[in-house]
Parts: C-alpha cells; sequence; structure tokens
C-alpha cells in the first residue's frame, strides 16, 4: 500500500514511518519540518517538504500518491500540541482545525480514501472514572483537545459524505524510542515529563519540578499512562488494515491501561540511569486530574492491538539511550 505520513519526520512519526516501512509499504514522508527533523527521514521513504496549510501542496502530494492504482492512504499527525499553550494562544492552535480541513479536502479531490489520525485522551478532560474508555463523555478541559474533537466531527461528515473511512486513534502519553535505535533525532522542546527527567539526567536541565505531592494517590504524586511510542506506531498501521478489511471507521483509545505516578518514574529513572535527578516540589497545575489511565479494550478487540514494549522499565532505558549521549 502507499502511505503518505503528514508529519512524519518528527518523534512519533518517523517511528510511524519505520512501521509501515518495515512490513514493506511504499511511504512518503510530507513535513514541513518545522519541528520534524532531517535526521529522522529514512532513504527507503521519499520525502516532500511542504506545509499542511498550502492546500496546493497537499492536493499535488495526494494526487501523485495515487498516481498508477492501488489503495493509498494518508496518515495525519502534524499539528500544535501543547495543551497549556493552546489556552493563551487559541488563534495560533485554531489551525489545527484549518489544516484538518484542508487534508480532508484534498482526500476528497485527489480520490484518497483512507485516513489515520492522531487524536488524545485530552478529548476526554476530567475523568469520571478510570480507566477512561470510548464510552466516556468527551468534554475538554483546553483548546487543544477542543481541536482534537471538533477534527473527528469533521471526519465524521467526510465519512458520511465522502466516504473517507478514518481511524481516529486516542493517544495516551507517547514515551520512550525505537529499540533497534533507528531514530536518530530527539524530540525537540519536549513538554512531557519522561524526556524532561532524561534532560535532568542528562544535565540539561538542572532539576525536576513535580507539581503537586499531595494528590490522592499512593504516593501523592499523579499518575499517568504511558504507553511506548513503538507500540503506538504499530496500532497505525493495525488500524489501516481495519479500514480497507471493514471499510468503517472507529475512534479507539492506545494507552498501556497501567497507571505509573511521577515519583515512580524518577525512581525508575535514577536505577536506570545511576544519575541523582535532583527533583523539587511545586504547587499544583490548574487542571491536573490525579489520575489518568486507559482501556484499550476496543483497540485490542477490532485490531488485535496490544502494548508490548510499555512497561517502565523499557519506556525509561530506551529513552535514556538516546539521551546518554548528551550527559555532562
Amino acid at each position: 500500500m502507499k502511505i503518505l505520513i503528514i508529519g512524519g519526520a518528527g518523534y512519533i512519526g518517523s517511528h510511524v514511518a519505520r512501521e509501515f516501512l518495515d512490513r514493506g509499504d511504499t511511504v512518503t514522508v510530507f513535513d514541513d519540518l518545522s519541528t520534524g527533523l532531517r535526521e529522522n527521514l529514512f532513504p527507503e521513504a521519499s520525502f516532500i517538504h511542504g506545509s499542511i496549510h498550502d492546500y496546493g501542496a497537499l492536493l499535488s502530494a495526494f494526487r501523485s500518491l495515487s498516481t498508477g492504482g492501488g489503495d493509498t492512504a494518508v496518515v495525519y499527525l502534524a499539528a500544535y500540541k501543547a495543551a497549556g499553550e493552546s489556552m493563551v494562544k487559541p488563534e495560533k492552535y485554531s489551525k489545527n482545525i484549518l489544516a484538518a480541513i484542508n487534508i480532508l479536502n484534498a482526500m476528497a479531490e485527489g480520490g484518497i480514501k483512507y485516513l489515520i489520525y492522531s487524536s488524545s485522551a485530552a478529548v476526554y478532560g476530567v475523568p469520571q472514572y478510570v480507566p477512561i474508555d470510548e464510552e466516556h463523555p468527551v468534554r475538554p478541559l483546553n483548546f487543544y483537545g477542543f481541536t482534537k474533537v471538533k477534527t473527528e466531527e469533521l471526519m465524521d461528515w467526510y465519512d458520511q459524505l465522502k466516504g473517507i473511512r478514518y481511524a481516529s486513534l486516542r493517544y495516551f502519553n507517547a514515551a520512550g524510542y525505537d529499540s533497534q535505535g533507528r531514530i536518530k533525532g530527539l524530540e525537540q522542546n519536549p513538554a512531557n515529563l519522561i524526556p524532561i527527567v532524561m534532560e535532568v539526567a542528562a544535565g540539561i536541565r538542572k532539576e525536576l519540578e513535580i507539581y503537586g505531592d499531595d494528590y490522592d494517590t499512593p504516593d501523592g504524586t499523579c499518575i499517568r499512562d504511558y504507553i511506548h511510542v513503538s507500540d503506538l506506531a504499530r496500532s497505525h498501521s493495525g488500524a489501516l488494515d481495519y479500514l480497507v478489511r471493514e471499510d468503517q471507521s472507529l475512534k479507539v483509545n492506545l494507552g498501556s491501561g497501567q497507571g505509573v505516578s511521577v515519583e515512580e518514574i524518577l525512581t525508575a529513572a535514577r536505577r536506570i540511569t545511576g544519575r541523582p535527578i535532583p527533583a523539587v516540589k511545586a504547587p499544583r497545575r490548574p487542571g491536573d486530574p490525579a489520575s489518568l489511565s486507559a482501556s484499550s479494550a476496543l483497540a485490542e478487540r477490532l485490531l488485535g492491538w496490544r502494548a508490548q514494549e510499555s512497561d517502565l522499565d523499557t519506556l525509561i532505558s530506551s529513552t535514556w539511550n538516546m539521551y546518554r549521549g548528551l550527559a555532562i
């Protein structure tokens, strides 16, 4: 199958590109390299330098993809993704929705039927129960989550009106790196816990701030569901197979199903890296729930997917393998 991966030079995108290449698909990466990295481009994949805000560039890429017949699909990963920033710069994050419209219109005009979309657990907002399943109410707490909800609604309409079948994959917390070391570029300006811990371990940051240690959890720190990025990448190929086989769209959660606390991550990181990793307590951040974890039972049932590399030691060690060369 011919696959065009929008944002395929980024952290998650490069792992997804590797997954499709490994199974023998023809892969083209479409990326503006604003956050993606050239070192994450594989020689086996074609590359188009373009912007998701350039309708003409998208349409040209999609028409090229569909030339010659055969099944074609788009994997849509590129977006602004910092939840906190979205609350102070909604004008920036609204471009996520505009880009989605561009992509859907160009797919319809270019004759491409299948779309894999990177959604987020941010669509759910404050959990009413855990683990969160797909029946949980969708009530985002931040504008970033709102853009994910609106894009899913747009895809619902394009499914109904244009026959574009989509899989919306609601990621929980992606972490880790390819165990074979084939991804060369580090995520730029990380905002997630594990790479920040690694930056402290490497001496790039002075200390880790722990936002709240008085939550109703066993050790007082927040609990989150971390999924290894390679497990995440495998779900994309499984989701595409489902769309082709069943000819119907779906929305599924992707998580390990196991909650891990900030303190547990810090303890494991100190053990694995052999570094002290200084940490200080900081006030709670508004809107941070005590615990978040996913039920991925639907993904397991429909896609035959299950997290395989998302144990805590693998998450930490595969990330440290990327950072240890930067250690001061």
